[in-house]
Order: structure tokens, then C-alpha cells, then sequence
């Protein structure tokens, strides 16, 4: 590392939490408004993160912040406490962030009992040299780092998740207590992503989820894995992903988009192309389409431009995401592929 010590490397990047002060990048010179983007389920969370920033806090450091408040929801039955659990009934979260200064990341994948996945990868990222833990050893971690072990199920999602017990079949012995014929309960794909930029250009994203409702135990999706759920690098732009997480790892969404702003193209652009590579690539698995040939899913992307620009697009409409910037925060319309 050029005479700077693992060590002393860590123990700076470990000052995330304190708001640390890095060198502006040369490309984002000039004085600009905080700005970030989200999923629709995050106004708040996008005015959260631009009141930290413009306090002086560092954009990823405020990007958690700011998703913290839909994690800690428990009417948000995708993220966090009150996320739907798998077929067992247990809620497993994903988590994952990025920090465009350093170009680091930390991320956390089927953590049990803790409120606040994002918290924890942003843990990975400050104090360890790898990318991503899962299972025990992520919750192991966190145990090492004081967060509690919770319980995560709201008697909501475990009624939610008791309906669709109930629908499986009509030949087991698990019986709806309305005794009516409509028992099906829809899988959900609920997540939430936030890209930043603070007013000196520096980038942070973060993605957290309970990923897919009732899915096989163990199972991961997008949101943990960079390149996927959420991608960025200072000198490009940032990104990232709600909806089917398999379709996105499969287009490598993310880092998509942010190659493809790298080679000029906007934001919004940048998202409408790999929506549309998605639809080309889910063609060819008959299960994935319908009759008329579209996806049967829907995948919605966000990002950021380093020149504070910002888009967003999605296979399928109405699609809306939000955004916070000198205008304040509230949803916008963007594009359909």
C-alpha cells in the first residue's frame, strides 16, 4: 500500500463512523447541493441522508442513516424489523455498502436477529479486509460488535407468513381461519437502496433487504453482492437495485450502469439499457415471461452521476423513486424499458 501499513489504513477508513474528512476528488470539484436517491420507500430516508451530509457527515455514513429509518419500520414488511421471513418462518437480512473515496465495500448476507444489517456491513467495511460475511459468521460478527440479537418477526409478518402456510395446498392440514377459497398470499421482492453525493462529489451507496418473502432458508439475493445490488466508483457514479435479485446478479445490474455512465451516458439512460438487457436475457427462460414475451417480474434500478445528476428506470410501471436535493425531498417519475 505504498508505506501505509493494513493497519493504519483500517484504523482511517474506521473513522467513517466519526464523519471523516477525505480529499475531494478532482473530478467533482466545485461546490454543489447534497443530493440522494432511493426507492420510493425512501423520501425519508433520501432527506435524512441530505440533512447529515450538509451537517458534514461522510455520504455513506449518511446513506445508513438514512435506510436505517425504513429498517427500523415495522409496517415495511421488506427491510429489516417486520421484514417477511422465509419458509420457516425466520427473517434473514442482507446488507451491503460501498464508499466511492476509498473504493471499499462491506456487506452481510442471511443475518439473523439484528435489526440493522446495514449498520453491521458497514462494520465489515470499517473493520475487516473483507467484503462480505454470511450466516453464523456474520452474526458472529455482530455479536463481537455489540449489536443485540432481536427479535425480528412483528406479529404482522407472522400472520402474512401463517396465510401463505395456509395456501400451500389444499391437500395439507394447515386450515386459514376464514376458511375461504382465496388463501394465496403474493411473494414479495421489497428492498431498499440509497445512492449519495455530498456537496464535494464524494459518493456513498448503501442496499439492505429481507429479500425474498418465504424463500428457501439461506437463500441471497442481489442487494448484498456488489456488482449487483449497488455499485460505484468515484469517477463514474453510483448505483443500485430493488426487485428480482436473480435477474440482477445475472446482469451484473449495477456495475452496468455505472460502466456504462463511465463511457458518457446519463443516469437515467444508464438504467434504461441494462432494463433492457434484462428483458433480452430473461427471453430466453420461457418460465420468466409471459405470453407476449415480457418479463413476468419486474427489476427497478437508481443512480447517481458524479455531476450530481440522477435517473432511475424499470421494466415495468408506474415506477416512481425518490429523491432529495435542493428542492427537498419527494418522488419522481422515471422511465420505463
Amino acid at each position: 500500500m505504498d508505506g501505509i501499513s493494513r493497519r493504519s489504513f483500517l484504523g482511517g477508513v474506521g473513522v467513517l463512523g466519526a464523519g471523516a474528512a477525505f480529499p475531494v476528488p478532482t473530478i467533482a470539484r466545485g461546490v454543489k447541493d447534497p443530493i440522494a436517491v432511493s426507492s420510493a420507500n425512501g423520501v425519508g430516508a433520501v432527506e435524512t441522508a441530505c440533512t447529515r451530509m450538509a451537517a458534514g457527515a461522510d455520504p455513506l455514513v449518511a446513506a445508513v442513516a438514512g435506510v436505517n429509518l425504513v429498517e427500523l419500520d415495522p409496517n415495511d414488511m421488506s427491510v429489516g424489523y417486520g421484514g417477511l421471513p422465509n419458509e420457516r418462518g425466520v427473517v434473514q437480512l442482507d446488507a451491503a455498502v460501498m464508499h466511492g473515496p476509498t473504493h471499499r465495500g462491506g456487506a452481510v448476507a442471511a443475518l439473523e436477529g439484528c435489526k440493522t444489517p446495514s449498520r453491521v456491513a458497514l462494520k465489515v467495511l470499517e473493520r475487516t479486509d473483507h467484503c462480505l460475511l454470511v450466516g453464523a459468521g456474520a452474526r458472529d460478527f455482530a455479536d463481537a460488535h455489540g449489536f443485540p440479537r432481536e427479535e425480528l418477526l412483528t406479529d404482522r409478518a407472522r400472520k402474512v407468513w401463517l396465510r401463505w402456510k395456509e395456501g400451500l395446498s389444499d391437500k395439507d392440514d394447515w386450515l386459514s381461519p376464514e376458511e375461504s377459497g382465496g388463501k394465496s398470499v403474493e411473494l414479495e421482492y421489497g428492498t431498499i437502496h440509497l445512492s449519495a453525493r455530498d456537496a464535494g462529489g464524494r459518493l456513498g451507496c448503501v442496499t439492505t433487504t429481507s429479500g425474498l418473502s418465504f424463500k428457501i432458508p439461506g437463500r441471497v439475493g442481489d442487494s448484498p453482492i456488489i456488482g449487483a445490488g449497488l455499485f460505484l466508483d468515484q469517477s463514474a457514479g453510483s448505483a443500485g437495485s430493488t426487485g428480482r435479485g436473480e435477474a440482477v446478479i445475472l446482469s451484473a445490474g449495477s456495475a452496468s450502469i455505472v460502466d456504462e455512465m463511465r463511457r458518457g451516458a446519463t443516469p437515467t439512460d444508464a438504467c434504461v439499457e441494462i432494463c433492457r438487457r434484462i428483458r433480452t436475457q430473461a427471453r430466453r427462460d420461457p418460465t420468466l415471461v409471459n405470453e407476449a414475451g415480457r418479463p413476468n417480474f419486474n427489476v427497478n434500478f437508481y443512480a447517481i452521476g458524479t455531476d450530481g445528476s440522477h435517473g432511475g428506470a424499470a421494466l415495468k410501471g408506474p415506477f416512481r423513486y425518490a429523491v432529495c436535493d435542493a428542492e427537498g425531498a419527494r418522488l419522481v417519475d422515471g422511465a420505463i424499458a
